[in-house]
């Protein structure tokens, strides 16, 4: 993050917010057809009050998956993603999680800074493969990476 800015401060999405979600996940491209379930959490992020970015996770035992990180364009480029990936790793820690994983769409040297490794999709759990986000991944040449947590 950007020298001495204000604390990245990161809210549970309520459920009537979840049509911002859903347009700032299409415009970057990202999947959104199954926000609605109750295995699939999202958070708004935020800083002065104002909207960064939303990211999600989907917990399946003590594998999680990273789903749907986006930052607004406005900020983009100032570290507030790594700060997001941050927080959603303590958040899928804190309900059990041990590795998480992610389908990365064109930002696969971004997670590998962040301490993600590629992983072959038959290594995979069988829950977070059949997860809506890395299911449909799979002919898009997504790269599935992972980190243990």
């Amino acid at each position: 993050m950007e020298p001495h800015a204000p604390p990245l401060f990161a809210q549970p999405l309520a459920t009537w917010e979840r049509d911002g979600l859903k347009a700032a996940l299409a415009r970057a491209g990202l999947p959104a057809d199954d926000l609605d379930e109750d295995r699939v959490l999202f958070w708004r992020f935020e800083r002065d009050d104002v909207p960064v970015g939303f990211a999600g996770i989907e917990v399946h035992g003590t594998d999680a998956l990273l789903r749907s990180l986006v930052t607004l364009p406005p900020v983009r480029l100032r570290g507030i993603g790594g700060a997001m990936v941050a927080k959603m790793e303590i958040e899928a820690r804190a309900r059990g999680a041990n590795v998480i994983y992610l389908a990365a769409h064109g930002g696969s040297a971004f997670f590998a800074r962040l301490g993600y490794a590629p992983c072959r999709r038959d290594r995979v759990p069988r829950a977070i493969a059949a997860a809506a986000p890395f299911a449909d991944a799979g002919g898009t040449g997504a790269t599935a990476m992972m980190k243990q947590i």
